[in-house]
């Protein structure tokens, strides 16, 4: 199977979504907080730097719920990121 390849709005979402993470995570290690949600260290700092830009809801949610983030705040968070990314591309 072939998957489509994102659009530079997508894979922008994703590095806004890395970015919230990582500063929810803090000063806590990456390790412990891979391990806390269930996933590879590796592919928590995918998310985080953007690399996965469309992370399986699951972790996503795992994430959140290790790192204590509302997840429909979380998602405002980015749909607000789409709307500003949106205006300024009007402009």
């Amino acid at each position: 199977m072939v998957r489509t390849p994102l659009t530079e709005e997508q894979r922008d979402r994703g590095k806004a979504l890395g970015q919230v993470l990582r500063a929810a995570r803090g000063p806590r290690s990456a390790a412990a907080v891979a391990q806390e949600a269930g996933i590879s260290l590796d592919t928590l700092r995918k998310i985080e730097r953007g690399a996965i830009a469309a992370p399986a809801f699951f972790t996503v949610a795992s994430l959140a719920r290790v790192l204590d983030l509302d997840l429909t705040a979380l998602a405002r968070t980015l749909h607000d990121f789409d709307r500003t990314t949106e205006d300024a591309a009007a402009s």
